[in-house]
């Protein structure tokens, strides 16, 4: 018997976030393991009256590639994976690892390559979401691998997961619309302003975070559940950045963690950057193409249900009393148009002590914001 939680997921994915409507050639991309997840939302796009099918997508292949494949092999493009993004009406993926370590010992440079090769199906998916022809959301199915990582069982990460989600809730779908109206206040305060400070105190191990992000003429986007799942941000296209950030979490990218990052940016570009570890790795996504070491995109965590850190940047992203800025590709309806086959999200901290100010107003501080009915207050 499937697990309920899986169809009340699958309800919410198809009704709520990307509103399948009759018709609707619906693509559905998981690894095998996610099995039944697939299958409850294969169910519930037909009851809407879509065409589901299921793309198969398995990160062992993607490894067996990087380790054993030759450079023109890691170079071509399968013309398939553009054909997905050109065709579908809706994607919906699942994001559901058996072994989250098992690239950390390839090559950078060959995994830069890889996404390389891939840039133009990530320009032209981010492309037709900026104009509306493609709506997507992608999740995760919980699995032992992921649950390690955030030194859970699964059956405690799979309660973190779906309460993250809301899915415990009467009617998830209305607790996302009121979290929808209430980040909807944080984006009509922050559209007419120019710039945003970011600070957190210094420690023992690090000098603070001090960021000026210059966001006028970028677009604020409110994030509740209609692409990422569970969500919970604000994000703009920054106009550029000045200052420093030291990222209280580890960076992850690609089943890799990389701790202690600290980056310093003029004029919206990285100029000096280090790493307690992995710091080779860092250098190399960084260095992969031109945009790698622009920034992206900057963002607020707004989702107060997620409170720990669980290494997976799906959920520590939307940490309520965080921010996030992400290296690489902007996106085009946010006002940044930045092109890269990189989008690094890295997580901040502010709930000890640190403040966000809008053109030198502090409206979000120790994590929280000051004015009531946005996120998190009560």
């Amino acid at each position: 018997m499937r697990d309920q939680r899986l169809d009340r997921l699958a309800d919410v994915l198809v009704r709520y976030s990307t509103r399948v409507r009759k018709g609707d050639l619906v693509g559905i991309a998981a690894d095998p393991i996610a099995m039944p997840a697939v299958e409850a939302v294969f169910e519930a796009v037909l009851k809407a009256g879509g065409h589901p099918f299921w793309r198969p997508a398995a990160h062992s292949l993607d490894e067996l590639l990087l380790e054993h494949g030759s450079d023109e092999q890691i170079a071509h493009l399968n013309p398939l994976r553009i054909d997905f993004v050109e065709k579908v009406d809706v994607q919906i993926g699942f994001w559901s690892e058996t072994n989250t370590k098992a690239s950390s010992r390839i090559d950078p440079a060959r995994s830069a390559a890889a996404r390389q090769t891939y840039k133009p199906v990530m320009k032209r998916f981010m492309d037709r979401v900026a104009d509306g022809s493609l709506r997507w959301v992608g999740t995760l199915m919980p699995t032992q691998a992921s649950a390690q990582d955030a030194e859970m069982s699964l059956s405690q990460y799979e309660k973190f997961v779906f309460e993250a989600g809301l899915l415990h809730l009467d009617d998830p779908a209305a607790a996302w619309g009121k979290l929808r109206q209430s980040q909807q206040r944080v984006c009509d305060f922050l559209q007419p302003r120019k710039e945003l400070h970011f600070r957190a105190p210094a420690n023992d191990d690090h000098d603070g975070t001090d960021l000026r992000v210059p966001v006028a003429g970028g677009t604020w986007i409110n994030c509740f559940g209609d692409q990422n799942f569970p969500d919970g941000e604000v994000f703009t296209g920054p106009q550029g950045a000045d200052g420093h950030v030291n990222y209280t979490f580890p960076c992850v990218y690609d089943g890799r963690e990389v701790e202690g990052v600290r980056l310093v940016f003029k004029g919206g570009r990285v100029v000096d950057a280090s790493a307690r570890k992995n710091e080779a790795y860092l250098f190399a996504m960084l260095d992969q193409d031109e945009g790698a070491r622009s920034l992206g995109e900057i963002a607020i965590g707004t989702n107060y249900a997620i409170r720990e850190f669980s290494k997976n940047t799906l959920f520590d992203e939307k940490i309520g009393g965080t921010f996030h800025a992400a290296v690489g590709a902007g996106y085009p309806e946010s006002g940044n148009t930045n092109d890269s086959a990189l989008h690094w999200d890295m997580v901040c901290d502010l709930r000890r002590g640190g403040s966000i100010c809008a053109d030198g107003e502090v409206f979000h501080e120790a994590g929280r914001f000051k004015q009531a009915g946005w996120p998190g207050s009560t």
